[in-house]
């Protein structure tokens, strides 16, 4: 219990004595702390290092060691910018975000809405995601729900996602899921439910089993069942950046009517969509995250638990 405590407060210490005064100044000046921080995460202290190559050296096969070299000096100058915008995050202020962070075609998502459909917006771990959750309910005309995972350090998730939802998107997690998506269905509430579907999973038993960047791979089947349920159509999006801190967001369509497709389909295309926007600029993915830290069953397509 004591250390329970001591973490909390050392939490609230760093994040409103530290984070958000830090958060206070402009990017320019945030940018450049972070090449400074990219020296030392990358050169000195070797963050995750280990896990960039191998999953680049996967991930990649057929480019050479140079290439892959490239990709990672670029990816660890993409991190540190993804961290200085997460803290820039926190007081960002709506007319700021909306200027550096667009949709170009947002009239996919607000037909469906115009026609009375919720949607669920399929995605991955690639450029900014965290400025989507902030500015969601403001770029479409649906209510905005960021599904994610629940963070071990309760008190830094409750601060957070305070400052995530400031401007109207709603974040809910695995354990309530279920339930939100029912509720808001019966209230006839529309909805656009983003969802980041390339994260490791909890159980890769009960996995959409398939073939991403070279390698059998458990996918989180959740967003395909959840179409099938509702028969929300489901988009994807991609976010591009244009320069450094302004981003643009294109949306897709997986499927208009998910419930007329067969099995699988929505993953497979989604698997497809991101595949192609990771090879087509590879540094902006998580490349230091542990994709593929679980192993994986003998590759069939489908549900590894049927």
């Amino acid at each position: 219990m004591q250390d329970q405590q001591s973490i909390d407060m050392w939490t609230k210490i760093a994040i409103y004595g530290f984070l958000y005064p830090l958060s206070l100044l402009p990017l320019s000046v945030l940018y450049a702390m972070g090449s400074v921080m990219r020296f030392f995460i990358y050169n000195i202290l070797h963050y995750r290092l280990e896990v960039v190559r191998l999953n680049l050296q996967n991930s990649f096969p057929d480019k050479t060691q140079q290439e892959r070299k490239t990709i990672e000096r670029k990816y660890y100058r993409h991190l540190v910018n993804l961290f200085v915008e997460g803290i820039k995050l926190l007081t960002l202020s709506r007319k700021e975000l909306m200027k550096r962070y667009r949709c170009v075609n947002p009239e996919v998502v607000n037909d469906c809405f115009r026609q009375g459909k919720s949607v669920i917006l399929l995605s991955g771990h690639y450029n900014n995601w965290e400025w989507m959750v902030l500015s969601l309910s403001m770029q479409f005309l649906h209510h905005g729900i960021g599904v994610g995972k629940p963070n071990t350090n309760k008190i830094f998730e409750r601060i957070i996602n305070k400052a995530r939802t400031r401007y109207g998107t709603e974040v809910v997690f695995a354990d309530t899921v279920r339930d939100v998506f029912a509720d808001y269905d019966q209230q006839h509430t529309l909805c656009s439910y983003m969802m980041l579907c390339d994260q490791s999973p909890a159980s890769v038993e009960k996995s959409y089993i398939t073939f991403f960047l070279h390698q059998p791979s458990a996918m989180i089947y959740g967003a395909e069942y959840f179409a099938k349920k509702y028969n929300y159509p489901v988009l994807y999006y991609v976010v591009r950046q244009a320069r450094r801190g302004y981003y643009e967001i294109e949306v897709e369509t997986i499927s208009d009517t998910p419930q007329n497709a067969s099995y699988g389909t929505v993953i497979e295309s989604y698997v497809k969509l991101l595949q192609r926007d990771i090879e087509t600029n590879p540094p902006f993915w998580l490349w230091s995250h542990k994709r593929w830290k679980f192993p994986v069953p003998p590759f069939e397509r489908g549900l590894s638990e049927r």
